[in-house]
């Protein structure tokens, strides 16, 4: 997505600035050139007075605290959603707009619920002053469903996610990593992040299941998309699995449109879609890989077919791959970052 210029700089915040998803905000700010006059950076009493290299500047990190925002134009949220709660509300007190990247504000009204590509004209209606980035499952599937919804309405999703270990953070991808080499080893291994053996292994993801059987991952995606397409009637069916690969998710989309949709119309759309690359060699049977899109700020989109299942031509099945750390988190709350800045 483009960027807009804007000359005046602005005062920053990143508080979880030591987790994966913090330091990630902190690598797209440098490599976006967004506009920081200072950067203050902060996360538990544990990472205080660590040093961190930013450019030609060394930070110091400070303890997060309610009373630490005075003077922040923007203050970027990494932190659980416990965390958030009492930071976020704190930080919009003190005059900063805040755009966090927890489930705390994603389902309240007040609070927009934003992807840039999708719907970056909802940013200008902030009450509480706080922009919510979506679930990472969420923003990666929306990001080349929505521009097919605009040209033929989607009426139901369904869809199957690939996720890995980074969607739970640096301890899990590095518990992942270790029990990879002591099942090589053929070693004895206890998970601690996981409920379950990820390495070699795959399953439901684990967050709570609710009353209808869905768990709370798959029910962001339904609730969520359709706060942000504005479309309560969209219809969104999704099984969350969590699978054995470092980083990047993967997501198996079938979608019903409302009158047909031929598959040659879908490459065209999504061609010119902002975030999106076609991976889709059948020759080849290549298709996205969490590989390609690993350290990618563009969802990755193959396996473009007509869904068989449906002769009146209104089914499509795609493959996509996306980043959950960056498009997935980071890269998404700056992108939600420069379009509070060009205002």
């Amino acid at each position: 997505m483009a960027k807009k210029k804007n000359k005046k700089k602005l005062n920053i915040a990143v508080v979880g600035v030591t987790g994966v998803v913090g330091e990630s905000m902190l690598e797209c700010l440098l490599k976006r050139r967004f506009p920081v006059d200072e950067l203050r950076v902060m996360a538990s009493h544990r990472s205080a007075g660590k040093k961190i290299k930013w450019g030609n500047r060394n930070l110091t990190v400070i303890e997060a605290s309610t009373d630490a925002f005075a003077g922040i134009d923007i203050a970027l949220m990494a932190v659980e959603s416990d965390q958030s709660k009492l930071f976020s509300p704190a930080a919009a007190k003190a005059g900063a707009v805040v755009i966090d990247n927890s489930s705390a504000f994603r389902m309240d009204p007040k609070c927009p619920l934003v992807v840039p590509e999708v719907n970056p004209e909802a940013i200008r209606r902030r009450p509480k002053g706080i922009i919510a980035n979506p679930n990472c499952s969420t923003i990666i599937m929306n990001v080349p469903v929505w521009p097919l919804h605009q040209v033929n309405p989607i009426k139901r999703i369904v869809v199957s996610t690939y996720q890995a270990a980074s969607g739970a953070g640096r301890p899990a991808m590095e518990e992942l990593e270790e029990a990879t080499r002591a099942w090589a080893k053929g070693k004895k291994f206890t998970p601690k992040v996981f409920p379950y053996h990820l390495a070699m292994n795959l399953f439901s993801h684990n967050s709570k299941i609710g009353k209808e059987g869905y768990n709370t991952e798959e029910m962001k995606m339904v609730l969520e998309t359709r706060k942000i397409f504005k479309d309560s009637k969209i219809r969104v069916a999704a099984t969350c699995v969590r699978v054995p690969t470092l980083r990047a998710h993967c997501e198996s989309i079938n979608l019903e449109f409302s009158k047909p949709m031929p598959e040659k119309e879908v490459v065209k759309i999504l061609r010119k879609a902002p975030g999106v690359q076609i991976l889709d060699d059948r020759d080849k049977n290549r298709s996205p890989q969490p590989l390609d899109a690993t350290g990618q700020g563009d969802v990755f989109v193959g396996r473009i077919r007509q869904d068989i299942s449906q002769p009146n031509k209104k089914g499509i099945e795609i493959f996509i791959a996306g980043d959950q750390i960056l498009k997935g988190a980071a890269l998404n709350a700056v992108q939600i970052a420069e379009l509070v800045a060009a205002q």
